[in-house]
């Protein structure tokens, strides 16, 4: 800020903490003198904060560099004298430099609750995994654990760990072939016959928790599924194996 006229148009940026701080100590200095830039700031203030306890939606993509471009395009011209009137018309140009203060304050507000969402979901899958984990470890450590393992035609070996008492089923995989491009393993419970989806093998050679109850179920298999998986097997079973009693 080199003079008075350059410290008129810095109100709105003040007003959203946006100046470096040898700025914004410069403008304060300058605003201890100059009522109209005071009263101005103020205005910026409370719009912000208005603004702030509103409900807050993420901004679509681009939006904060359109605000930013419709910044640079529009000049904010210096703040009239305040005087005695009951109400003091804004300049056209202050309108559009207020609206894209706004506008801004809006996206920063959007990004503030999208990143604390982003958190939650971060936590949540945390819990979730550590949930899986404990649940895991219990079946593998139960008194009660059967284990099958046998080789598959296709190549590697498959394992199965069952314990009723955890009411409870671990799958391992080792050295399975490496599924075709947007295919993934599927798991599944023989019930009466009928597959039922036991979750997915994020890899070749792994173990998974088994989702879902071995109890009615009589034996288990694994074959190729589109990436998410199926509600029903769409492929013959590469694995098909008994469940120890």
């Amino acid at each position: 800020m080199s003079t008075t006229a350059d410290s008129h148009l810095l109100t709105g940026a003040y007003a959203l903490h946006a100046l470096e701080p040898a700025e914004e100590a410069a403008f304060e200095r300058h605003m201890a003198h100059c009522a109209a830039c005071a009263e101005e700031v103020r205005e910026f203030t409370e719009t912000a904060s208005k603004l702030g306890l509103a409900a807050s939606v993420s901004p679509p993509p681009g939006f904060k560099d359109a605000v930013m471009a419709r910044i640079a395009d529009v000049r904010q011209e210096p703040p009239r004298a305040v005087r005695a009137t009951p109400l003091r018309r804004r300049p056209r140009a202050v309108h559009w430099t207020l609206a894209a203060c706004v506008a801004l304050a809006a996206a920063l507000g959007g990004t503030a609750v999208w990143q604390g969402q982003r958190a939650d979901e971060a936590r949540t899958e945390a819990r979730a995994a550590q949930d899986r984990a404990a649940r895991l470890d219990a079946v593998l450590s139960a008194p009660d654990v059967k284990v099958l393992s046998a080789p598959v035609d296709a190549g590697g070996r498959a394992t199965v760990v069952v314990s009723r008492a955890r009411d409870g089923a671990v799958f391992a995989a080792a050295g399975l072939p490496t599924p075709p491009a947007g295919k993934v393993y599927q798991l599944w419970f023989d019930v009466d016959g009928t597959m039922r989806p036991a979750g997915l093998l994020p890899d070749s050679s792994g173990t998974v928790l088994m989702e879902g109850s071995p109890r009615t179920a009589t034996a288990m298999g694994v074959t190729v599924e589109p990436e998410g998986g199926s509600r029903a097997p769409t492929s013959k079973p590469v694995a098909l194996m008994a469940l120890p009693g």
